[in-house]
């Protein structure tokens, strides 16, 4: 099978709005490579001093009390539920419609996924969870969707009741918050995601884990390294899944600028929001009072989406589709459950219905006005007669 990223980077950058920013966003990187000149000469390129100085940073911005840098979003996950002594067919609740990644950690930790329908909000549906919640349900592993929170207040209830783990996938939500909690703090872990594309990004794959528990702390960072104790002796079986030096330098260069970033991205939502919101063809999620939503995506529901996609990509607009197909119809889930269409009807109506439109902090009030007034134009009588 190729590599079909690379024919992805270059078709993307035929648009003139695009969802990849990264150009832009590291047009300072010779600050960089003079702060990535001090590790090539001390070498310390694993787990080195620029590690745990990310970890303390990103500590204290989300208001956490242990962190640990690991090697992706899907790794963050995968260690979670290892650490948590997840195994042997164990289920694990979440959510069909997410990215591949949330899923792919709970199987290859040899857990099942167990799948709870969404909601118009684009995450897990709260008052299907208890259904779903058998003998062998040991954790709620929510998604909070593009940088949007779950309903904490009622998992953490049902968790409560049922003696459940919470783990959080907020690999879309770095600093998002509810009434002042970040996500990451609402369960016993949180995992986010350093991704190239995320809101708080590297030039690779990177990862972090948040916990309130020394014990978990302890694991997780036994978990990363091999299990090792000190250089020849470990104390349990572990991954390699080790944030790198250099990736850790990226990232606290970056960190800075979050809050900057993230109040970009709330200024175009809110300028899309207030562009469309009296559209009949665009539903819109309400936004709720003392939910701050970080917008890694700015998702919709369209009447018509794959036309209206087609024809914003024709304008220079990346319009994308984020994602077409849930996770109980993908493939490998047929090997976990006797799934079929119409089993999980919300989370099929977001993959047929919702469009991703950039949003980044490098899209300006002048290409918000020409998204809004393309997808206006789309939907007159001119276009669609």
């Amino acid at each position: 099978m190729k590599n079909f990223l690379t024919k992805q980077y270059t078709k993307d950058k035929r648009f003139k709005i695009r969802h990849n920013y990264l150009t832009e966003q590291f047009k300072d990187y010779p600050k960089i490579f003079k702060k990535i000149e001090k590790v090539i000469k001390f070498n310390d390129f694993t787990l080195g001093f620029e590690v745990e100085k990310f970890e303390n940073n990103f500590k204290k911005l989300i208001n956490a009390k242990y962190c640990i840098g690991v090697g992706s979003g899907t790794d963050a996950i995968y260690m979670a539920l290892k650490s948590l002594g997840l195994s042997n067919n164990d289920e694990v609740i979440t959510t069909p419609y997410t990215f591949y990644a949330t899923v792919n950690a709970i199987v290859q930790a040899d857990c099942k996924p167990v799948y709870v329908d969404a909601k118009d909000d684009f995450n897990i549906d709260p008052d299907l969870i208890e259904k779903k919640i058998t003998k062998k349900t040991k954790a709620i592993l929510v998604v909070h969707w593009a940088g949007r929170i779950c309903e904490m207040n009622k998992i953490k209830k049902i968790a409560k009741k049922h003696n459940l783990f919470i783990i959080e996938d907020a690999c879309h939500a770095a600093l998002a918050n509810m009434d002042g909690i970040f996500a990451g703090n609402f369960g016993d872990i949180g995992c986010f995601s350093l991704h190239p594309l995320k809101n708080l990004n590297v030039w690779g794959d990177g990862g972090m884990i948040v916990t309130k528990n020394k014990n978990i702390e302890k694991k997780l960072k036994l978990l990363r390294n091999h299990g090792l104790i000190n250089r020849n002796e470990i104390k349990i079986f572990g991954i390699n899944s080790r944030l790198d030096t250099i990736q850790a330098v990226v990232a606290n260069h970056l960190l800075g600028k979050l809050k900057v970033i993230t109040e970009k991205r709330r200024s175009n939502a809110q300028l899309l929001d207030e562009g469309l919101k009296d559209h009949g063809n665009i539903i819109i999620p309400e936004r709720i009072k003392g939910l701050y939503e970080v917008f890694h995506l700015y998702c919709m529901r369209a009447k018509q989406r794959d036309k209206l996609i087609a024809y914003l990509n024709s304008k220079g607009i990346d319009a994308k589709k984020h994602y077409p197909i849930p996770m109980h119809l993908q493939t490998p889930s047929k090997k976990i459950g006797k799934y079929k269409k119409g089993d999980f009807p919300f989370a099929e109506k977001l993959c047929d219905e919702t469009i991703s439109l950039p949003i980044h902090e490098f899209v300006t009030k002048n290409a918000i006005k020409y998204i809004i007034n393309t997808i206006k134009k789309f939907y007159s009588k001119k276009i669609n007669s």
